[in-house]
């Protein structure tokens, strides 16, 4: 098994690694190259590991990490009030959510579907790369570190 140690910032690839979100937040973990190995990847906690990022194994090898298709739930407006109304919303709730010109993106949730509706906004399912915003509070994980006893 090729052991994953490090992120680096420079360097050619020369294995590919296709990750979803949910693991991608993940600093330990098993997994396979697109060429079929095997690796474990044990990496510092804290920041998510976003596609395009480098990582290399013990033995130099480096890897590129790619973002997989996900189930996502993408609501695309041209009324800047309106896609306004749907981040605030789904802000409120703690939502992963990828911020792009005139859309957003969530990982699939019906209930969040049925929510945008209620507010009169249509939302497409489609499968797409999932990067989220990293948050006010930096990049670690998608916990946020406040308490809510105000």
């Amino acid at each position: 098994m090729i052991k994953i140690t490090k992120r680096v910032s420079q360097g050619k690839p020369t294995a590919t690694l296709e990750l979803p979100f949910e693991i991608r937040v993940r600093a330990r973990f098993k997994s396979r190259l697109k060429d079929g190995r095997e690796i474990g990847v044990f990496l510092d906690r804290g920041p998510i590991i976003r596609g395009g990022d480098l990582l290399q194994s013990e033995d130099g090898i480096l890897v590129q990490v790619q973002a997989s298709l996900e189930k996502v739930s993408t609501v695309r407006l041209e009324d800047s009030h309106l896609l306004s109304k749907a981040a605030y919303h789904l802000g409120n709730r703690h939502v992963p959510l990828q911020v792009l010109p005139g859309e957003l993106r969530y990982q699939h949730d019906h209930v969040l579907d049925l929510m945008m509706a209620s507010l009169g906004i249509k939302t497409v399912c489609e499968q797409l790369p999932f990067e989220p915003e990293p948050g006010a509070y930096g990049e670690h994980g998608v916990a946020h570190g406040h308490s809510h006893s105000h």
